[in-house]
């Protein structure tokens, strides 16, 4: 139903090394490259970064979040280890949570920007 998401950064070139390094582990790809935009996917560009050059950080209890998927619990540790190394924080660790529907595993980051993260997988009913 969702075609795709944006987010807002201030500094373009920074966030998308960022998430070029961060979304690695979901097997998101930085796809299209703009002078005011970047966009990942694995085929069709769906996460993308767009300048704002006068963005203040946005603070962590906006309410707002974007989740992304992801293959398994290896690849959200790997994300939020990656994202807080690289300067993002921490604003959930990896581990089990109750969603509304059902039990996942995930994880949350704030960007550089104060953009809140999450990543989350679905383990399968053994």
């Amino acid at each position: 139903m969702i075609d795709h998401v944006s987010i807002a950064v201030r500094n373009l070139a920074a966030s998308a090394s960022l998430y070029e390094r961060i979304l690695a582990p979901l097997g998101l790809i930085r796809l299209v490259a703009g002078e005011t935009s970047v966009g990942f996917g694995k085929r069709y560009p769906e996460f993308w970064l767009n300048h704002r050059s006068g963005l203040s950080p946005v603070s962590a209890d906006t309410g707002s979040h974007v989740c992304l998927r992801a293959f398994d619990e290896a690849a959200v540790r790997s994300f939020f280890d990656t994202a807080v190394r690289l300067g993002c924080i921490g604003a959930g660790d990896p581990g089990m949570r109750a969603g509304a529907m059902t039990v996942y595993f995930g994880a949350f980051i704030c960007d550089l920007d104060g953009n809140k993260i999450e990543v989350a997988t679905f383990p399968r009913a053994g």
